[in-house]
């Protein structure tokens, strides 16, 4: 696998059985710890990470702000929210920018689909998470779903630019690009352009 993964969390138990799991499903894995917020940034700013497993309850802790705040760190680091709370809380945290959500009392094997999904799609979204998200009973806008990176990647998308174009334009990776993608297709649970060009006309976005 070779990636390197952030586990923050103050419970010492949840860090080490965390790992536990992830060490015995994953081959070529760093894993470090932080147990405050401000441990997570300075270990962000010294070494660059793959993934985020974050408790959005810890000392020291912004809440949903904490999103803008480690990805103008690192812009492509994946973010996992790993909280006790309900998918429900989810929602600003997804909305800011975070890449999955799981709730800490998913069972062990959730918990590797989690991570196996955030790696190969570059997102995890619980079945109950999306439903919310995509819920057709309320009355949604493009912004309250979709992070503010994510509204210009869905404008660009919808202007008829490539992931090169969209990549040179916002100055990251194409692969970001295609990240970012994949997240606004599961978001606005869509499959295609057309789709996309379909609630980009229904929006302002002005």
């Amino acid at each position: 696998m070779n990636k390197k993964i952030l586990i923050a969390d103050d419970h010492y138990v949840v860090r080490l059985g965390t790992s536990m799991l992830l060490e015995n499903n994953f081959t070529r894995l760093f894993i470090g710890y932080a147990e405050s917020y401000r441990e997570v940034k300075e270990q962000l700013s010294a070494s660059r990470f793959d993934l985020i497993i974050l408790d959005i309850n810890m000392p020291g802790s912004t809440y949903k702000n904490m999103i803008k705040e480690l990805k103008d760190i690192q812009e492509d680091v994946l973010i996992m929210i790993f909280s006790s709370f309900e998918e429900h809380v989810a929602i600003d945290y997804i909305n800011e920018g975070a890449d999955g959500y799981l709730n800490k009392l998913s069972s062990e094997k959730t918990l590797i689909k989690a991570i196996q999904s955030i790696f190969e799609e570059g997102y995890y979204y619980p079945l109950n998470l999306v439903k919310l998200l995509t819920n057709p009973t309320k009355k949604t806008t493009i912004k309250s779903i979709l992070s503010e990176r994510e509204i210009q990647v869905f404008k660009l998308l919808a202007e008829g630019n490539g992931n090169i174009e969209i990549a040179n334009i916002l100055h990251i990776q194409v692969t970001t690009v295609s990240t970012y993608k994949r997240r606004i297709y599961a978001k606005l649970g869509i499959n295609n352009l057309v789709d996309l060009l379909k609630i980009y006309g229904s929006q302002n976005l002005d």
